[in-house]
């Protein structure tokens, strides 16, 4: 399986090339694109300011460019929270997405977004500061009314980004669990 993986505001970091191994261990072709050419922050809030400088018209054209000379064979398309929500924007735009991972993030959908029997899976703490209840149940009804195939898994007491051992977010329990069902999603793709 091809994926199309892409990092969080903190940019592309070690944890983002250790996920990469961990499915390119697995048996996947895994891409990791850099939408920040370079830059990584040490907070969120320079995060933001990262993202926010580019734009995200930029970022989606760099994410398009990157997933672009793969697209024809069927991307799964992935992501770490903002990362989440770029990939989740190209795989709604994408006939040809065989499936959608989130881990930490969603994004708006469109009213009018379609995507039949795509198999969409998203793993999120519990509670998440960026990723409401009420957020996450309007989102999960929304992905549902586009014909996609929706799993979602929550972890009670993770921070954000806790699949990152080099964040403060960091739970090893809730991050070996996040890579066992994910792993087991992409392999049934």
């Amino acid at each position: 399986m091809d994926i199309m993986l892409f990092h969080s505001v903190y940019g592309l970091r070690p944890a983002v090339h250790a996920a990469a191994e961990r499915l390119r261990a697995a048996g996947h072709q895994v891409h990791v694109p850099d939408l920040f050419e370079g830059q990584t922050a040490g907070t969120v809030e320079e995060g933001m300011a990262v993202k926010d400088g580019i734009g995200r018209d930029e970022l989606l054209r760099r994410a398009v460019l990157a997933a672009a000379p793969h697209s024809e064979k069927g991307l799964v398309y992935a992501g770490f929270s903002f990362g989440g929500s770029v990939a989740q924007t190209l795989a709604l735009g994408d006939e040809k997405a065989r499936g959608l991972l989130l881990l930490h993030g969603t994004s708006d959908i469109a009213d009018d977004a379609s995507a039949p029997d795509l198999p969409v899976q998203l793993h999120v703490a519990d509670p998440d500061p960026f990723e409401s209840d009420d957020w996450l149940n309007a989102w999960y009804l929304r992905m549902r009314r586009t014909g996609a195939d929706v799993e979602i898994y929550r972890y009670p007491g993770a921070g954000h980004l806790y699949t990152d051992p080099d964040l403060p977010d960091h739970d090893a329990a809730a991050a070996q669990q996040t890579w066992k069902v994910a792993t087991g999603f992409l392999a049934t793709l």
